[in-house]
């Protein structure tokens, strides 16, 4: 299946899901986003993981659920929400042999309204922290990651608002890049309202573009992880 964009029927799907979200009416409609989400996007993994290779030729991306994309029902175990039925649809493409969670990566993801596009690490889990916090210690590293954000800034992306509130303890008082030891993840995109775009082929260019201007902090993510 050539991928000429991303299904409109799709959207209304999820509009569908906000008012039905239960698993008795995903499974009478499971057809639907069969067709009009899960194989639209295995074509796009396909085509993007492609293109993507001309950035990092051994990047990560499998078009199957669970592997470059995301499972539609939420694990409501560990969730605030606990509707079982996402609502936002995922795609990533990972760098390294860890978890493609806890590795240098690309994603975007969307839901009925918006779709976003990043690159870097959702979240940090203990171990992946651990290293950032000790591979920032050295105050060249921290130079480099501090110039990466700013130039990325300036090209328009934004990065995570969420932050610690305190310095870490194994930081000392005369720390240089503060600001830096702060970040619960580290990742930049940008967010755009659905448009024709997205509809169409062009997404991939748009992805690539982006991608493209995030590689220099997906390859800083990459040398510590």
């Amino acid at each position: 299946m050539n991928f000429n964009g991303f299904s409109k029927k799709g959207i209304e799907f999820l509009k569908e899901v906000e008012k039905n979200n239960t698993k008795e009416w995903f499974e009478t409609h499971r057809h639907i986003w069969q067709k009009e989400i899960r194989d639209v996007s295995s074509s796009f993994v396909l085509e993007m993981g492609e293109t993507l290779q001309i950035l990092v030729p051994n990047i990560n991306f499998e078009p199957k659920v669970g592997k470059s994309l995301f499972k539609i029902y939420r694990d409501t175990r560990f969730s605030k929400d606990k509707t079982p039925i996402k609502s936002k649809i995922g795609h990533i493409f990972w760098q390294g042999n860890g978890h493609k969670m806890q590795s240098s990566s690309f994603y975007i993801h969307y839901n009925k309204d918006t779709y976003f596009i990043a690159s870097g690490i959702r979240a940090f889990k203990p171990e992946l922290l651990k290293k950032y916090r000790e591979y920032i210690k050295n105050k060249n590293h921290s130079y480099e990651l501090q110039n990466i954000l700013k130039g990325i800034e300036r090209k328009g992306y934004k990065l995570p608002d969420d932050k610690y509130k305190r310095v870490p303890k194994e930081f000392d008082d005369d720390f240089s890049f503060k600001d830096l030891t702060l970040y619960k993840s580290l990742f930049a995109y940008k967010e755009f309202t659905l448009d024709e775009i997205f509809f169409s082929p062009k997404i991939i260019d748009r992805c690539f573009n982006i991608y493209k201007d995030l590689y220099s902090l997906h390859r800083y993510i990459f040398n510590f992880q």
